[in-house]
């Protein structure tokens, strides 16, 4: 049995959980400008006709009286955190597929926990207990049905798909609610007059085959019931990054490598969390005309100091020719190794010192921000930027 355990309305119910005048109000969290998105819509909301990936001019204009908050990605990543930990408790068998979503495989844990709706229960109970937020389960013997379960009662739903009921669910399934049938999809399934699961039972599988592919041979096998596709356990990050889609396209160099500070310091607060260094550090830079570029640079040695991350960053940046504006930067790190793994000493070191003191640093910041709240202490320059334009990679404002 397999359990797919979806956070309702996340990014909205932890606005909600932490500022509870915003409780049972139009929440929306996403960028304010004519260019934002939003990245989750409050229940409440999304009564309305609000959903997620809506540019925010048009979710204003169908709920205007909705408030708008910015995103707090590291409270979410927290918050998901103690959600993942939890999961562990129930059965090892843990793949978290996004911030707020993740796989159960409780096949081997009815002898400790019970039947699977017993499971789902106290899983529901101890997220609302530890972290003050509802979930909605799903929980079927094939992983494309427990995540459909998971959506049919949302929010704070439990939804079980026995194994004498999937074929009748599967007969009367709509196509759209498949994983991976987008809008495309959808419209030449409907074209070719296939409205639900079990109508792929009976067209002819080598027409399907030869409009749709590959994913004509996932849907026959659907229809079926047949989905191998295990629940695989998380595997160690390999990559972090930072990243933001500017409010105006810009040519200020000033004002993007101010940006890459600020990504730099996220980034490097990750690899912190993970207890890593990083090898290679990039740049990434998508232009006005979407034009996607990135630039990366393998160090000699790992790092994990924000200030480190950012002169690299800023060197890439520097040797690019910038020859239109800017509408997306960030900072990348990756080609990790355990941050108390032995390096090569330095010939001279007091490079080695130089690193070590800017990673104690960052080590206090972070200790006084998980106790005090982000935002506490942080770069001068992110602060002040205007007394910052022309700092160049290294130097520390004085104000």
């Amino acid at each position: 049995m397999i359990l797919h355990i979806d956070m309702d309305a996340f990014f909205a119910s932890v606005e909600q959980l932490d500022r509870p005048e915003l409780r049972g109000k139009c929440i929306l969290v996403g960028g304010n400008s004519n260019r934002g998105v939003v990245t989750t819509a409050s229940y409440e909301a999304r009564r309305y006709g609000v959903r997620s990936a809506m540019p925010m001019f048009e979710a204003r204009r169908r709920c205007p009286h909705a408030i708008i908050v910015p995103g707090r990605m590291a409270r979410y990543k927290t918050v998901s955190r103690q959600i993942m930990d939890l999961l562990h408790d129930f059965t090892p068998h843990v793949e978290p597929v996004s911030i707020d979503e993740a796989y159960l495989d409780i096949s081997d844990g009815h002898r400790l926990f019970g039947p699977p709706e017993l499971v789902a229960r106290r899983i529901k109970e101890k997220v609302l207990q530890t972290t003050g937020l509802t979930c909605s389960i799903g929980a079927a013997h094939l992983r494309f049905l427990a995540k459909i379960a998971s959506d049919l009662e949302k929010p704070d739903g439990l939804t079980i798909i026995r194994r004498e009921d999937m074929s009748a669910f599967i007969e009367q399934l709509p196509v759209r609610k498949i994983p991976g049938v987008g809008s495309v999809t959808h419209e030449q399934l409907t074209k070719m007059g296939l409205k639900n699961l079990g109508d792929v039972r009976r067209y002819p599988p080598e027409m399907l085959i030869s409009r749709l592919g590959k994913f004509g041979h996932r849907l026959i096998a659907l229809s079926r019931g047949d989905d191998p596709t295990p629940v695989t356990p998380h595997t160690a990050a390999k990559s972090v990054s930072s990243e933001n889609t500017l409010a105006q396209d810009t040519m200020d160099r000033s004002v993007l490598q101010n940006l890459l500070l600020h990504h730099a310091e996220d980034v490097g607060r990750q690899l912190r969390q993970l207890n890593v260094k990083a090898r290679t550090i990039s740049l990434k830079i998508k232009h006005a005309d979407f034009h996607q570029v990135t630039r990366s640079k393998t160090l000699d040695r790992p790092v994990q100091a924000d200030e480190l991350i950012f002169r690299q960053a800023a060197h890439l940046f520097e040797a690019y020719p910038l020859r239109q504006k800017v509408r997306l930067i960030g900072v990348g790190a990756a080609t990790f190794i355990a941050a108390t793994a032995p390096v090569q000493t330095e010939l001279f070191p007091e490079k080695n010192a130089a690193a070590s003191n800017w990673e104690k640093v960052d080590h206090t910041v972070d200790a006084i921000n998980a106790k005090f709240g982000r935002g506490l202490i942080s770069k001068a320059s992110l602060v002040m930027p205007e007394n910052n334009a022309n700092r160049t990679p290294g130097q520390l404002s004085e104000d």
